[in-house]
């Protein structure tokens, strides 16, 4: 498996305001029965696009489409992607990566082969919506709660460490998510932009100490997170590939926020 590629952002005239990525629209995706595809032209490694989360949130008009928002649809849509997603993680704790295949997650889930191919075009899309799914949990138990701390560091810091063990504590299921997400083409650019819109409000929610109001939250706020969540992600694909330790993965990401946050 390749290294990540930490894509460390510098602040443009073109970036947008956190009120402009927040405002964008839904439109139905269209479906692609491969499990991995690739756009021609654009950036790969090895045969791979490398997408990051850095790179994911670089416009304000990218839509998110309808298989990647729990929002769409009718009760029934709702509840069959939350089978689709359940089944996903129950293969993937199970076996990892290789285990998440498309007919399945369709039998687990109890749908037609066709139907999961209409919510999710491709086994990529599934894992990387699947990783988006783990982080809007993680957004809902940090709003119930106070986050501990003196500085934005320290609470940064104390999120991303629960963040860490939660997902080292099921190493199958993090390998396959964070996998995809390092697979993940042009294709995905809607699942890649939602998992880094919940990833930046996991970390400038852990600054601001709570529950920011948009107004509060400035462009820096939003550069600052997409790097820590770059960071964050790169060092836990180290210890997935075995390249560092628990320990060390710690200590790198202590390191890292220290300096980001100084």
């Amino acid at each position: 498996m390749g290294y990540v590629r930490v894509a460390y952002l510098r602040a443009s005239t073109h970036e947008p305001s956190w009120r402009a990525l927040t405002n964008s629209t839904s439109r139905p995706g269209t479906c692609h029965s491969s499990d991995v595809r690739h756009t021609p032209g654009s950036p790969t490694s090895h045969g791979r696009t490398v997408v990051t989360i850095a790179n994911s949130l670089s416009t304000d008009d990218r839509s998110t489409n309808t298989a990647s928002t729990d929002s769409a649809g009718s009760a029934a849509q709702r509840d069959r992607r939350k089978r689709i997603l359940d089944a996903t993680y129950e293969l993937a704790k199970d076996g990892g990566f290789d285990a998440v295949q498309m007919r399945a997650v369709a039998e687990r889930a109890d749908v037609a082969l066709g139907t999961l191919y209409r919510y999710f075009p491709s086994k990529i899309h599934l894992l990387v919506s699947a990783l988006d799914r783990e982080f809007e949990d993680a957004q809902v138990k940090l709003k119930a709660r106070e986050i501990p701390g003196d500085t934005p560091g320290d609470r940064v810091l104390y999120v991303l460490k629960r963040l860490t063990r939660g997902m080292q504590g099921d190493p199958k299921l993090t390998e396959a998510l964070t996998r995809a997400f390092m697979f993940a083409d042009a294709s995905v650019a809607n699942e890649i932009h939602a998992v880094g819109m919940s990833m930046t409000s996991i970390v400038t929610h852990a600054m601001h100490g709570t529950v920011p109001d948009s107004e509060a939250i400035t462009d820096e706020d939003i550069v600052l997170a997409r790097v820590i969540g770059d960071v964050w992600l790169s060092a836990l694909m180290a210890w997935v590939t075995g390249r560092s330790s628990a320990p060390e993965t710690a200590q790198h990401m202590e390191t890292a926020v220290r300096l980001i946050l100084r």
